[in-house]
């Protein structure tokens, strides 16, 4: 008998099944792969991490990062790199039923699994990350030794985005930035990424890019990494017939790509509603939770209708906002009210070009 069947072992399916089980509910976990090992690099805000993760699951943090473009602007935010095998050990699953098996059909209340086989249970949530066609976000890294990355630094702790030109890039091609971030004490990862493309840049022309970009420095790779994932499913997840959770289920941040910290804090409060007997999806779906997503899917749709000149402007326009208005349009699921005043002083501090492009993008055309 299990309670609530959990498909997908991602960070968001196994952070979810972790904190059922610390509910005191029954949970079966579903996984081709359920202890595969995690490889890619997962980070966040520092003010994002929920209250009951340890710090085992913590591989580096930092007090500011700096945005560049036109100009370099140092965000005084504190941003967490998480351990990866910390978390996965730290979002322990040992209590739950695991079925290493492939799921075929999802429905409310029973899931169909490739050998045939049929579970039932009363909560039914589809992890398995966003599928589908559609806008991606796509990069190529060097992990490389930090006293390498230092020049690329050059003073700052980490560089959120660094959508400066450089040697081999045509300043009017779709563009793309450099993210330079520490993962431990000796290590940096410099990563040239695609924010957002449909389609995106192909992690093979990134890697040019971030080679070009490097080239003046002499650089002893320690290890790479390949990114590339949608950036949104089908339809509004709060439809949805089965309850979806993670990056599935509308917690990746459309315009950023940002899921992991959004899915740790919402394990949490979807568990507490299924073992208090409460709609699960009501829990993380309130009416702004909902108004603030579409908002965040426009601002998506007006990234993808910049050019290149107008990217940068408008990054550069971003890193000058207060840290509290940048913090509601990135983190804030339920602030109405900040996501707007956010997007309208971008609108407003906008050229009349930029401005353009948001308003027909905007309006579908």
């Amino acid at each position: 008998m299990t309670e609530a069947i959990v498909v997908g072992a991602g960070p968001s399916g196994r952070a979810l099944a972790h904190r059922l089980l610390r509910e005191g509910v029954a949970v079966t976990l579903v996984d081709p792969a359920p202890h595969r090992a995690w490889r890619a690099t997962y980070a966040c805000w520092t003010d994002e991490l929920p209250h009951w993760l340890p710090t085992d699951s913590i591989a580096a943090q930092v007090n500011s990062v700096d945005m560049r473009s036109t100009e370099r602007v140092a965000v005084r935010r504190g941003y967490t790199v998480l351990d990866v095998e910390g978390l996965q050990s730290v979002l322990d699953v040992s209590d739950a039923h695991v079925i290493v098996d492939r799921t075929v059909a999802v429905h409310p209340d029973r899931v169909t699994l490739r050998s045939g086989e049929h579970i039932v249970a009363d909560i039914v949530v589809d992890a398995r990350g966003i599928t589908g066609r559609g806008a991606r976000q796509t990069a190529f890294g060097r992990i490389v030794p930090r006293s390498q990355a230092l020049p690329v630094l050059d003073g700052a702790e980490a560089i959120l985005m660094d959508w400066g030109v450089f040697p081999g890039l045509d300043s009017q091609a779709p563009p793309s930035f450099l993210y330079a971030i520490p993962l431990d004490d000796n290590r940096v990862l410099l990563e040239e990424t695609c924010l957002a493309g449909d389609p995106a840049l192909p992690p093979s022309e990134l890697r040019r890019r971030l080679d070009a970009r490097l080239a003046h420095l002499s650089l002893t790779q320690i290890d790479d990494e390949i990114v590339s994932f949608g950036l949104f499913g089908e339809s509004s997840p709060w439809r949805s017939e089965v309850m979806e959770f993670g990056a599935r289920g509308g917690l990746m941040h459309p315009a950023t790509g940002y899921s992991v910290a959004a899915s740790l804090q919402a394990a949490e409060v979807v568990a507490k509603a299924a073992a208090a007997q409460k709609d699960p999806n009501d829990a993380i779906w309130s009416l702004s939770a909902r108004q603030v997503y579409r908002l965040r899917r426009a601002g998506l749709r007006s990234l993808l209708s910049f050019d290149a000149p107008q990217t940068r402007r408008f990054f550069d326009t971003f890193a000058h906002l207060p840290v509290g208005r940048q913090r509601a349009y990135l983190s804030e699921r339920e602030n109405l009210s900040g996501v707007l005043t956010t997007m309208t002083n971008l609108f407003t501090a906008a050229g009349s070009s930029t401005r353009g492009a948001m308003i027909r993008s905007v309006l579908g055309r």
